[in-house]
């Protein structure tokens, strides 16, 4: 049998089930990664299991989120990570490494293995040939803990690249086409991989970029082959002894196909605030700005500030514009001031930031209100940015360039200058100072956990009730992001190890006396439309409302991650089998679930009576029998302990 890229991956690693799309398989986790807002989380759910050392072959904490350090939270947290990874034999990343995607495929990514991170963007690793897949902090500890990942069998959505990019345009472009084609829901339930000989003029790092943002489709995660330009970019890296062809078997086929000719794509931009609202640049041309950022995972590689470096030399960004650089790794940023190519930025006018997730994530560079911002980051969810009222568009690298010049959204194919050749350099300087290895095992257990005032233990949740009675709270429409259930930013990340104090600034956006009305009755039910819980894999956004007594969200469906999230924290997540029945509910209306505990166990659909207005409804749960079996238990953790404890 001919096999895809995806195909080979999980088929090499397959614990449970078979390849069939929407059977639940489980299979062997090779690395970990984990990033600072969530790692928190993750090392605190090792603690709870009372794990001795990590079973994965690699595993990684990076700090790139909470780098501003404004009092002591994020400097307690940083220490409190260092000591986790010490503790249980997990790679760190120190802060001002840089952004865990690039730093991940610069030093420690790998052709053929598999990878779960607890950041939505993990995928960004299939630029490498790896399947790596953005999960929930609590999935990843289990996988850390030797345990499998399990999913839906997504099914393999080909897509062939044919012809080679025009000048000005670029991968952003590429993955904005797709999002352009299909929206923020199009990718749900499948793997996305990439071949055709259009990969030949692909970067490794142009790959990353597409990858990353393959989760703005919603798809499972994206994989590219390994070929010789991973073997090209992991020589560069003094890593060519890690490379293996990963190729499409002759003849192999996909459940889904789909071709892209690169030479037709022109420079496009993802318009506020969704990253499917995608037009052409030329089409919104002449739109006055405030901000254009560069940088990102999404836009993480040395050609991408080396070619806004080139655009500006001997020019000056308008003077009405911000025009923050934000690097990506340590080992990226030596190499542009080894190469010239900071000082026409600074000159310029740029403003250089220090390497970290930073303004993407809504730590720092917000944008004035109601201006637009051109941004290189994957996601423009409202208020993301960390100012409400916000306008950020989604562009590349060369648009935000032209546009900073300009002073408004600028087609850069219209500007009076040659357009520079730029390509990643083969002698990138390899620094791996700021990682710190791991103990060896007998050093490790002697290691305390630094645990500062901020830090507290997890809350822990009964199992689930025989009958819930609740009143329904909050009542939202479609593509409610986790950003609008739990908002990043400098105000809210830093609480992201204390449970209690996060949970105050939940749907503070959508609603912003949920907090107090959730905390004056025992439970409560979320009604929501389609694609609840879309974008970060934060599973804040699920642990903290059921801290505040959340029992059950009803929509009419969920984001893959969030589903999963909300499951692990014994919070049912539940799908109308009638999406009109989502009309006839309001909040405040009192929604009752009786032989709950009964009805899970038969795998039957589950009756819902709204007595506020005497009528019923039927809901269905996605759940595997596994799943079943830690819902029971009140969640994921409560599950993992009990099987621990009947291992010892």
């Amino acid at each position: 049998m001919s096999l895809n890229v995806a195909q080979k991956l999980i088929q090499s690693h397959l614990l449970h089930g078979d390849m069939t799309p929407g059977e639940e398989v489980g299979i062997r986790i090779d690395q970990t990664l984990t990033q600072d807002a969530t790692g928190t989380l993750v090392m605190l759910e090792l603690e709870a299991m009372d794990l001795d050392r990590v079973k994965t072959e690699v595993s990684v904490q990076y700090v790139d989120h909470n780098l501003i350090q404004e009092d002591f939270k994020n400097p307690d947290d940083h220490l409190f990570l260092r000591s986790a990874s010490q503790r249980f034999g997990v790679w760190f990343s120190r802060p001002g490494n840089g952004v865990s995607h690039p730093c991940h495929q610069e030093n420690f990514g790998e052709p053929g293995k598999t990878m779960v991170g607890s950041d939505s963007h993990t995928p960004a690793a299939g630029a490498l040939g790896m399947l790596a897949i953005g999960a929930g902090g609590l999935e990843v500890a289990l996988a850390m803990a030797g345990e499998p990942f399990y999913t839906r069998m997504p099914q393999i959505w080909g897509v062939r690249l044919t012809g080679e990019l025009p000048e000005w345009v670029s991968a952003k472009d590429v993955i904005l086409e797709m999002l352009r084609r299909h929206d923020v829901k199009g990718g749900v339930g499948r793997i996305i991989e990439y071949y055709g000989p259009g990969l030949d003029t692909l970067s490794a790092m142009d790959r990353h970029v597409i990858a990353n943002m393959g989760a703005e489709l919603g798809a499972t995660t994206t994989v590219f082959p390994s070929d010789q330009e991973v073997r090209r970019f992991l020589r560069a890296w003094q890593r060519e002894s890690s490379w293996t062809e990963l190729v499409a078997d002759e003849g192999a086929g996909y459940d889904v196909d789909e071709e892209i000719d690169l030479s037709t794509l022109e420079p496009l931009i993802a318009m506020p605030s969704s990253p499917g609202n995608v037009r052409t640049v030329s089409e919104v041309a002449g739109e006055p700005i405030y901000q254009a950022y560069v940088g990102s995972s999404a836009n993480p590689g040395y050609r991408d500030i080396a070619m806004p470096a080139m655009m500006v030399r001997e020019r000056r960004v308008h003077d009405r514009v911000s025009f923050d650089i934000n690097p990506t790794s340590r080992g990226q940023l030596e190499a542009l001031v080894r190469d010239g190519h900071i000082a026409p930025l600074l000159h310029a006018g740029a403003r250089l930031h220090q390497a970290g997730c930073n303004g993407c994530i809504g730590m720092g560079q917000a944008p004035a209100t109601e201006q637009i911002s051109l941004r290189t980051v994957p996601r423009n969810f409202p208020g993301r940015s960390g100012t409400r009222e916000d306008k950020v568009c989604l562009v590349s690298p060369e648009t935000a360039t032209a546009s900073a010049l300009t002073g408004e959204i600028t087609d850069p194919r219209t500007l009076d200058m040659d357009y520079p050749k730029v390509t990643d350099p083969d002698d990138p300087i390899v620094n791996r100072a700021m990682f710190v290895a791991p103990l060896p095992a007998d050093e490790a257990r002697g290691v305390e956990l630094v645990k500062g005032p901020n830090v507290a233990s997890l809350p822990d949740f009964p199992e689930l009730p025989e009958t819930i009675e609740a009143p329904v709270l909050l009542k939202v429409g479609d593509d409610l992001s986790t950003d609008g259930i739990m908002p990043a930013g400098a105000r809210v990340l830093p609480f992201r190890s204390n449970i209690p104090k996060i949970a105050e600034f939940c749907f503070e956006g959508v609603d912003d006396s949920y907090v107090s009305r959730a905390k004056e009755v025992d439970a409560h039910i979320i009604v929501a439309g389609e694609n609840y819980g879309q974008g970060s894999s934060r599973e804040h956004a699920a642990l903290a409302p059921r801290y505040l007594g959340l029992g059950a969200v009803i929509s009419k469906s969920f984001a893959r991650i969030h589903a999963q999230n909300l499951v692990n924290f014994g919070v049912l997540a539940l799908t109308f089998v009638d999406p009109s029945d989502y009309d006839d509910i309001e909040p405040g209306d009192v929604l009752r679930f009786a032989d709950l505990r009964t009805t899970l166990e038969a795998g039957e659909e589950i009756s819902v009576e709204n007595t506020t207005r005497e009528s019923t409804y039927a809901v269905r749960h996605a759940m595997s029998p596994r799943q079943v079996e830690a819902m029971l238990a009140g969640g994921l953790l409560n599950w993992m302990k009990e099987r621990l404890s009947g291992d010892r």
